[in-house]
């Protein structure tokens, strides 16, 4: 009996953590779904017309202008693009082996 409530709470751990975990996880793929549009004019914005004419303006000190570097916003499509590669192996992962 001992080791049965052992391995009911062992597991009970485990369905705390995945539940935890399953929520996270769907709140952060609605946040994503719902920022997409929004990444779109960005990476559409980096490299265009209009990002070559505002990098030209002498702009205010103090202004924050990361996205006018060359390296932050490649940094970031760069990092979504591998952060989704993963997501569709652990996907795929998971699909495959059941879990």
């Amino acid at each position: 009996m001992k080791k049965n409530l052992k391995r009911i709470e062992e597991m009970e751990s485990y369905l705390e953590e995945v539940t935890k975990l399953n929520g996270e996880l769907a709140l952060k793929l609605q946040e994503v779904n719902e920022a997409r549009e929004n990444m779109m004019k960005l990476f559409e914005y980096y490299g265009s017309e209009e990002w070559y004419e505002d990098r030209d303006l002498d702009l205010p000190e103090g202004t924050k202008a990361g996205v006018l570097s060359e390296d932050l916003v490649y940094d970031q499509i760069t990092t979504l693009r591998d952060n989704a590669f993963e997501m569709l192996e652990t996907a795929t992962d998971i699909l495959k082996n059941r879990i």
